[in-house]
């Protein structure tokens, strides 16, 4: 089995499991990952998690030129931003994920950090998570907002649309965005009930042992 193949089939079944725990509802969301010679996979434009045709899976060169596949998703700028900015950078996964769009609404959400802490995992996987305002989907200037933060988060979350998170290969990226998703929800659950979230030391702690950005 080729890389290109492996990573079309990986793409399908990572989408599959999204989609069928209610994670990315309808056509919603896209994902890419980049072979070893530069270029990317991305799911098509108005394709359904849930239903993809591995070899109907979009091929872009480095520079997001389209080879051949279905025609890509409207948000390629929005992964090619995080490719060009993040050189570790072997994934990018985009949700519509209910618990993360509502937070994105809230009026005291944090714009520097969406996250409250609350567990240590959100904090390792993601480091911090920072909130874009909004865009018309598709709008290019998605892809501007991700370059402006220069490399310095691998997960922003879309005001009233969904997460984008970056990974090293798929499998973070995607476990990357499902803590993010689980921690939103912790958040909306826990709201106002007076719930003991971590410490500013014992943040300081998780982000010294595990070598978290936190700038």
């Amino acid at each position: 089995m080729t890389e290109e193949t492996r990573l079309r089939d990986e793409i399908a079944r990572f989408a599959r499991s999204l989609f069928e725990r209610g994670l990315t509802p309808g056509s919603s969301g896209n994902i890419s990952a980049r072979l070893s010679d530069g270029s990317v996979l991305v799911t098509p434009t108005g394709s359904s998690m849930g239903f993809l045709d591995p070899a109907e899976i979009s091929h872009l060169a480095a520079d997001m030129t389209h080879l051949s596949g279905a025609r890509p998703t409207k948000e390629v700028p929005l992964h090619s931003a995080f490719y060009d900015t993040r050189r570790t950078t072997g994934a990018v996964v985009h949700l519509h994920s209910t618990h993360a769009v509502a937070l994105s609404m809230l009026p005291d959400t944090d714009p520097e950090n969406v996250l409250p802490a609350l567990t240590p995992y959100a904090i390792m996987r993601l480091g911090k998570v920072q909130l874009l305002p909004f865009f018309l989907p598709g709008d290019p200037a998605m892809g501007a907002a991700v370059r402006g933060l220069a490399g310095r988060r691998s997960a922003v979350l879309l005001a009233n649309h969904g997460p984008v998170v970056a990974g090293r290969d798929l499998a973070s990226a995607v476990f990357a965005m499902e803590e993010l998703e689980e921690t939103a929800k912790l958040a909306l659950l826990t709201r106002g009930t007076g719930a003991r979230g971590l410490g500013p030391e014992q943040v300081g702690a998780v982000v010294e042992r595990f070598d978290v950005d936190w700038d």
